[in-house]
């Protein structure tokens, strides 16, 4: 007995293209084109997304360097605003009144204000010591100044009048 012959053809015959096939190829070629753009659609939002997030990173890291900058340049506005809030216009007008109503003979050589205190010190000269004493006793009268005190007074023994140099301090009053 011998066997039957077997016959595999491996390569078989070429089927011929039909309408379906045709169709149904057309559409999985459409469906990756497709597919393809909207991935690349989705990777250039992806990038864009990527970029804003890391211009945001950049902005809000904090450099320490830039933080002293800002401390610096706050305290700076702070000194700046408590020198505004100083009532020169005022405090002057009441120094010059007060020279004037104790007989004119008192020449301010400084005007130097506490502002941490609401203190000012005034350095000045006078022909003698009882116009010191009267420009005080009228500063004492003063609506805008506290407690004027003469701290210091001498004569300038080098000089061929003699003039009184002098020094006080008085607090001034906050404007309502």
């Amino acid at each position: 007995m011998s066997a039957a012959r077997v016959c595999v053809d491996f390569a078989g015959g070429r089927r011929s293209l039909t309408f379906a096939g045709v169709v149904l190829l057309t559409l999985g070629v459409a469906a990756v084109a497709a597919t393809y753009l909207g991935y690349r659609s989705v990777e250039a939002q992806r990038a864009v997304l990527d970029m804003k997030l890391q211009a945001i990173n950049r902005s809000t890291q904090r450099d320490p360097a830039q933080e002293v900058r800002a401390a610096a340049l706050s305290e700076e506005i702070g000194h700046v605003a408590e020198q505004l809030s100083t009532p020169w216009t005022s405090l002057l007008a009441e120094l010059e009144s007060a020279s004037r109503d104790s007989g004119g003979e008192v020449a301010l050589l400084s005007v130097e204000p506490d502002h941490t205190k609401h203190q000012v010190r005034i350095t000045g000269e006078s022909r003698d010591l009882p116009q010191v004493l009267s420009y005080l006793q009228r500063l004492q009268s003063s609506a805008l100044l506290r407690y004027p005190m003469l701290e210091s007074h001498d004569v300038k023994a080098d000089d061929p009048q003699r003039p009184v140099r002098f020094a006080m301090t008085a607090e001034w009053k906050e404007l309502p």
